[in-house]
């Protein structure tokens, strides 16, 4: 019979709790990313959920045109974001969370908070645990 910790599935066995893969790991790999992290709250404070390229790539401070096109077409891919294009000229192209994107943001929230409320700790964490490491 199944336990859950922290919504998480895992049985009991004679050898102690085993624990089965939550997701695919390129689910997981693509969704914890940094830059998808950034496309989806860029997205997520745009008016209507919608962005053209150019004002994703300017208020993502550090992406190249290739990562976040890159991005931009795997969260497309996943049903995270719509592309819509536009036959005008100059061709014009926007993006838009999609309601699985959308339904993303309470978790996305949650996880960055507490991102924004722990780093320096963590940060503190690695330099003490590299510091003894190093002296072994």
């Amino acid at each position: 019979m199944s336990k859950f910790i922290y919504g998480r599935p895992y049985q009991e066995t004679a050898a102690g709790p085993q624990f089965a893969p939550c997701a695919p790991h390129s689910v997981l790999s693509r969704l914890g990313d940094k830059w998808t992290i950034l496309v989806m709250s860029h997205l997520a404070i745009a008016q209507g959920y919608k962005l053209r390229y150019s004002e994703l790539k300017r208020g993502i401070e550090g992406i190249t045109q290739r990562m976040l096109t890159l991005k931009v077409r795997n969260l497309e891919r996943d049903g995270l974001i719509v592309r819509h294009y536009y036959s005008e000229v100059p061709p014009r192209v926007e993006y838009e969370l999609s309601t699985l994107g959308a339904s993303m943001l309470p978790a996305l929230e949650g996880f960055t908070a507490w991102i924004s409320h722990n780093w320096q700790q963590i940060e503190e964490n690695r330099r003490r645990f590299d510091t003894e490491v190093s002296k072994e």
